[in-house]
């Protein structure tokens, strides 16, 4: 029973407390659980950062799919709009920086994922970036290795290109869960492409033991970092990781369509062979040769000319991130996961819904998902009483988790208001 609603669900069984809400009022365990989360947020060292992000009454749980708007982007993006595109214009490839975006953002996420500086290019979006890395990857691999392995479980995108790649590189792709890799692996295996953290449920998959096994095999890691970058420790160079790519709109906050990020291990980028060479990747970008001669180090992860006005609105979302240690967001993302399968299973009626997250901190990521028969309806209904998450079909209400602006006491009134909705 504990991995239906997390280790502090279990004194309770998962039910309902006796008479949640009165007629007049909060029954005597939410009177507690509205105390308790008051003194955590009292004590959140956290709790100063909401005020960096444009946030209103609503309990925004949907940060896994677009972050909040942090406060400074306005200003910026009205800046790069009005002077540096309006007065400096074309002077600003060079004046504004605009030309070494790219690296220069990509340098500013390295430290969210575990990267020294140098090996993140930031660009194109994540489909996109998740082929690159895939090709390249399949390149790289040894003569005979004729098979891709993509996580099962992938989103659907990320499966799209694996089969695609497959095709386009002469491979077989076989689709294995993430507890299989290991065995699945062989003398055949290319590379491998994984997720990080499932979209649907919020597992953590194991990437040091999953990207140390590829590697005895003789393969190639991919992973796909969209639900795990800016919520918790991911460790790319400390555990070898080859490959990765991930969005920036998540909880990086970057923005609608923000531009994805590309890392290359430093010591694999002299044999990154992009199956889109660019001219923005070009040793020699403005030389319009035609034969193509790449470019050394991350930048060979560009392609075509950047996405500016998305690019430095991300540029500016990343301010938030100063002084702010990924440690400190993986506690409390853990606290508040914790927090609210707490109050879910004190205030949801028995039976109504079904964590499908891991109860084990090792193994959960930063939302939970709520299995729930009528969830797209139930999603409805919280939305218009002021809780947005999102669902997933078929049956899933997906609740995420940004530490940076989510409080203990929004956990609490959106365990509350689910219970009244499903009541």
């Amino acid at each position: 029973m504990s991995e239906r609603l997390g280790p502090a669900a279990e004194a309770g069984k998962l039910g309902a407390a006796d008479g949640l809400v009165a007629e007049g009022g909060k029954s005597d365990a939410a009177d507690g659980l509205v105390a308790e989360a008051g003194k955590l947020d009292a004590v959140d060292g956290l709790a100063a950062l909401r005020e960096r992000f444009v946030l209103d009454d609503v309990v925004y749980l949907d940060g896994n799919s677009l972050g909040a708007l942090p406060a400074g982007v306005p200003a910026r993006v009205q800046d790069v709009v009005r002077r540096q595109w309006g007065e400096l214009r074309i002077r600003s490839w060079e004046e504004s920086g605009w030309w070494t975006a790219p690296e220069r953002i990509g340098d500013r996420i390295a430290p969210l994922v575990g990267a020294a500086a140098g090996q993140v290019v930031v660009g194109d979006s994540t489909s996109v970036n998740v082929f690159k890395a895939l090709v390249a990857a399949v390149r790289m691999a040894d003569e005979g290795r004729d098979e891709i392995l993509v996580d099962a479980t992938t989103f659907p995108t990320d499966g799209y290109i694996a089969e695609s790649a497959a095709r386009m590189t002469g491979r077989t792709l076989r689709p294995v869960a993430p507890a299989e890799v290991p065995s699945a692996l062989g003398e055949r295996t290319a590379a491998v492409l994984l997720n990080h953290v499932d979209y649907r449920t919020g597992r953590l998959h194991d990437l040091p033991a999953l990207t140390a096994a590829v590697h005895a095999a003789g393969a190639y890691a991919v992973w796909d970092l969209c639900h795990s970058a800016g919520a918790l420790p991911v460790g790319l160079d400390e555990h070898g990781v080859d490959l990765a790519v991930g969005c920036t709109y998540k909880y990086l906050n970057g923005g609608p369509g923000s531009p994805a990020f590309l890392y290359v291990r430093r010591d694999l980028q002299g044999r990154f062979d992009s199956p889109l060479p660019g001219w923005n990747s070009h040793a020699e970008p403005f030389g319009m040769t035609p034969a193509y001669a790449p470019a050394s180090g991350a930048v060979r992860g560009r392609v075509g000319t950047p996405d500016v006005l998305s690019m430095l609105a991300l540029e500016a979302a990343l301010e938030v991130w100063d002084g702010v240690s990924v440690e400190a967001v993986r506690a409390k993302s853990l606290a508040l996961t914790d927090f609210f399968l707490r109050c879910v299973g004190e205030y949801v009626p028995d039976g109504r819904v079904e964590s499908v997250t891991p109860a084990a901190h090792a193994e959960r990521g930063s939302q939970v998902a709520l299995r729930c028969g009528d969830a797209g309806d139930v999603m409805k209904r919280l939305i218009e009483r002021g809780v947005v998450g999102d669902f997933r079909a078929p049956d899933i209400l997906r609740f995420g988790f940004t530490p940076l602006y989510v409080r203990f006491a929004d956990v609490e009134r959106a365990a509350r208001v689910l219970a009244e909705t499903l009541g």
